[in-house]
């Protein structure tokens, strides 16, 4: 099982405890928020593949993704695989298609060329540098900790085996820092709670955990719970978001360490944004619901509910 599998799964498993009415609201949400061309848009403008992933997998997570928002959520991912599109939509696209075709037996890449896969992670190289991470364009000259993580693990989806992983390895410990956290840009000196779990997925990936790096991120990660409950960004930042709660939860219990922090203040901060009418915002700031703080709501909550890691 995949990394990603087993992150869904895990999710599942705690999704699966959800009250009958909690599981319709959110869903009602999710399906409402289904463009005429299948795909899911952010706050504003026309349909997104990156949108239209977080929105699938909240669906899958309530298992609601079937029949004909899956028929024509398949039909917008194949528009999509004509002309070109930016990397970060492109993994999307990818793990959109593997998580469709999952749950619901579409095949998005049906008809597409022969030896696709292998032509994607030879793609993939091209945003390789010399430091062994991955940057998040082509032209771009320093790698991301985070996109270096979605190349990884999107690899691991289409059965390609990471290229060099001895220098994934070394760019990911080079990018922790004294508090005990990782950074997204090398020259950053400050962690960040988000760039941290993209480094422990990444090592873990690469079965490649240290007593000393596990225990200096949970230190950080526990740092890092906000007197409202849930996981700040970073040290700068005086308040929690959903986003670095969900990754904080789910990297605390990948690191064995989801005791470190306090467990019912993080699942009600993440419950404090849930909606009326279905959605979740993203902080306490936050005045509407989009699909994509959605499904770290519905993560956080299933995670505060499933901490035995299974």
């Amino acid at each position: 099982m995949n990394y990603l599998e087993a992150l869904m799964l895990r999710l599942a498993n705690g999704t699966a405890q959800f009250a009958e009415a909690f599981r319709t609201r959110h869903a009602d949400y999710l399906r409402r928020a289904q463009q005429a061309d299948g795909g899911f848009a952010g706050r504003e403008g026309l349909s997104d593949l990156y949108y239209t992933g977080f929105a699938l997998r909240g669906l899958a997570l309530l298992g609601e993704l079937q029949d004909d928002v899956a028929r024509r959520a398949g039909d917008y991912l194949r528009s999509r695989l004509r002309g070109q599109t930016p990397m970060i939509d492109f993994l999307s696209l990818i793990q959109s298609a593997m998580l469709l075709e999952a749950t619901a037996g579409i095949d998005v890449f049906a008809a597409a060329p022969h030896g696709w896969r292998e032509a994607a992670g030879e793609m993939f190289e091209q945003f390789r540098r010399p430091d062994g991470g991955y940057a998040k364009t082509d032209e771009g000259h320093a790698s991301s900790t985070y996109h270096t993580f979605l190349i990884v693990v999107t690899r691991q989806m289409i059965g390609q085996a990471p290229v060099e992983p001895h220098r994934l390895i070394d760019f990911a410990r080079a990018r922790q820092r004294d508090d005990g956290g990782f950074v997204e840009i090398g020259p950053m000196r400050k962690s960040g709670a988000n760039p941290t779990a993209a480094a422990i997925g990444l090592l873990k990936t690469l079965e490649s955990l240290d007593d000393d790096v596990r225990q200096a991120a949970v230190d950080f990660l526990a740092d890092m719970q906000s007197d409202e409950g849930g996981i700040k960004a970073n040290t700068r930042i005086p308040i929690a978001d959903l986003l670095s709660t969900f990754t904080g939860l789910h990297t605390l219990i990948d690191l064995g360490a989801i005791d470190a922090i306090d467990l019912p203040a993080a699942r009600h901060y993440a419950d404090s944004l849930q909606l009326e009418r279905g959605g979740f915002r993203g902080a306490a700031w936050d005045e509407a619901a989009d699909v994509e703080y959605t499904f770290y709501g519905l993560g956080a909550l299933a995670l505060c509910g499933r901490v035995d890691g299974q």
